[in-house]
Order: C-alpha cells, then structure tokens, then sequence
C-alpha cells in the first residue's frame, strides 16, 4: 500500500508538472555517435575535412565560464567595476555575453563551457575570497543565477549551440557546506535543466576534479564518478543529460571516470609540446573501459595559431575536440575569464583563434 504524499510533497509534484508542461519547445539537441558528437541528429560539422584531418563530429569550443559571474563578497566585489561605470554588474555581464554569441557561432564555434560557481576571475589564483557561487550552503539553487544562465542557454538554443555546463569549481566548492549539500545541488542542477526542456546541454560535474584545493571527497578523483553517476540516473520522460569531468592541464582521465563518462574531458594548461597534447588522447583511448567516445579539451592556454604546429592542431589531428582558454586580466579589452568581459573579439589573440575556427571549420 502506497504512503500518502503530504501536503508539502503533493504542492512540489504539482509545481513540477506545472514547470514541465510549460517547457517550450528547443531547437538544438546534443547527442553522441561513438566518437562523434552531433546535433539534431547530424554529425557537426557534416561532411567538414581541413588539411586531411577530418572535423565532422568535433565540437570547437571556448571557455567562457564567468557568463553568469557575481561576486557575493563585498569586500572583493570592487575588483571587478566596468572602467566606464566604476562599478561591477552581473546583469550587464550576462547582456553583453548574450550579445556576443551570435558571433562566435558565425566562426564556427559550437560549444562553450560556464560554470554555476565560474573560475578564477584573476585567472589562476590560490586564494579565492571572493564569493562567486550559484548554489548556497545548504546546496540550493540561487534564483538570480539561474535566471541569467536561462537566458544563456534559451540563447544558444536558438543558434545551435552546445553548452558544456559545470557545477563545481575548487576554491568555491567551500561554499557548500558538506557532502550532502553537494549532492544536493548537483540534483538540483541536472533536474533544473531536465525541467526546461533543454538538450543543448552536457554537463561536466567539476572543473580538474584532480586539483587538490577541493574539500570535499566526492568531488575529487576516487570518487567523482559517483557524481556521474547520479546525474545519469536523473531523467524526465526518458531523457538524461550526457555527463563527464574535466582533469587538470597535462592530466588524462582515470579508470573509474572513463568507465562512468559519455566522454571524456582533458586540460592542455602547462603543456607546452603540442606532441604532449597528441600523446595525452592517445593515452585516454587506451585507459581501461575506454569505448568508443568523445574526447575534447574544453581548456588551453595555449595559442600560436599561426605556426606549424601548436595545441589545437594536435588535438585535431587525434580526432580530438579542443577548447580555447584566454585568462586574460582584469582588463574590460583584454580575455575571457578575467571580469569585466569583454565578450567580442577584442583582441588580437581572440581574433586569431576565432579566424581560425572559421578556417577550420568552413563556416
């Protein structure tokens, strides 16, 4: 005999079906074929080789992870004030990223990585007193987070895009009080994204699970398969979101989350030897419990677009997916990761990798 639901129970069910009925309709839905990733049922890319190297089923992406950026601290908010307004402004952050999508879908650029507790906004930093977190202590949700990244994702929807959405980031996993909290959250986020409808979305759990400044067990590299696991268990009308983790530059991908991933993700950061780059995806495929799958960088330093050789292009010449990291700093004309954010192509580093996206590409 089935227990009553309490009145508590029957309003949350009812909101739920209320939130799913009214999910609209998308347009862009991320799928995989074996090693190759497509979108609405097509490789990406279709039918796209560059120099002998074939591209269909890529997915070029950037890191672009402070989209949705506040910094909760007072003491530390000033950091990050617009040159022009000597203020900062999380809403204005989230328009001007919104309005520069379109045109790094024009390259060619497919994906693009945010996370709910971003990065480093002075680029690589050890201590991080800032508050850059959208999920509370107790492992919720903070509403004003979510509503600027449902407009990033309803945005990329309608270009076609992928979103590579992280929930964890070490020096704000802190934030979250205890492990419980942790999962928590991370059902709350997968279960937020299953309610709209969205299927642009992958989901990476935690950025470079194997960076030590992590507090708790369950996001680092023994366990974080657990977390992968549990978003593959979450579904809504038969439907789950495709799920991996990322390791730190120079890293490849352990047993337990090669097994557990749909892909697999990889850092080039401190890797300098673009062949350090060819052997790492040569050595992923190799791990234990590999099957045919994805394999991308969604994270390099490293740029050189112009020489023979360089990052990207081993990556791709593996058949391998890569992703551009530009720190920058706290400059509005300089990166992409430093807040303020200049989302165009402002420079001439972010020039010359969107050009050769579009190179490669054809777009």
């Amino acid at each position: 005999m089935s227990t009553p639901l309490s009145r508590r129970e029957f309003s949350i069910a009812l909101a739920g079906l209320a939130e799913a009925k009214a999910a609209p309709a998308r347009k862009t839905a991320v799928s995989i074929d074996a090693d190759k990733f497509l979108i609405n049922g097509r490789p990406t890319y279709q039918g796209r080789v560059w120099q002998g190297r074939r591209i269909e089923g890529l997915l070029l992406n950037s890191r672009m992870v402070q989209g949705i950026f506040d910094d909760l601290n007072p003491e530390t908010r000033s950091r990050w004030a617009y040159p022009d307004t000597g203020r900062w402004d999380a809403e204005r952050n989230t328009r001007e990223f919104i309005a520069a999508m379109a045109e790094w879908r024009r390259h060619g650029l497919l994906a693009f990585t945010i996370n709910l507790q971003g990065g480093s906004p002075e680029g690589y930093s050890k201590a991080q007193p800032w508050h850059n977190s959208g999920i509370t202590e107790a492992g919720e949700l903070r509403p004003e987070y979510m509503a600027r990244l449902e407009r990033i994702l309803s945005r990329s929807d309608e270009l076609g895009m992928v979103v590579i959405l992280g929930i964890f980031y070490f020096g704000q996993d802190q934030r979250v009080r205890d492990e419980a909290a942790v999962i928590r959250a991370l059902d709350h986020a997968v279960d937020w994204v299953l309610e709209r409808g969205y299927t642009n979305v992958l989901i990476e759990v935690n950025n470079e699970c194997d960076v030590r400044a992590y507090d708790h067990a369950i996001l680092k590299p023994d366990r974080v398969h657990e977390l992968i696991g549990r978003v593959k268990a979450r579904r809504r009308g038969g439907r789950r979101l495709l799920v991996s983790t990322s390791y730190g530059g120079g890293a490849v991908p352990r047993e337990n989350v090669v097994r557990a991933s749909d892909f697999l993700l990889m850092h080039g950061n401190g890797v300098k030897d673009p062949a350090r780059i060819a052997a790492m995806v040569r050595e992923a495929r190799q791990v234990s419990g590999y099957r045919p799958m994805p394999v991308l960088f969604n994270e390099d330093d490293h740029f050189d677009f112009d020489q023979p050789s360089y990052n990207m292009l081993a990556a791709i010449s593996e058949y391998c997916s890569w992703g551009y990291f530009d720190p920058g700093k706290n400059d509005y004309q300089d990166g992409y990761q430093c807040p303020p954010v200049n989302w165009g192509l402002s420079t001439e580093r972010k020039r010359a990798f969107f050009a050769k996206v579009k190179e490669v590409t054809g777009a």
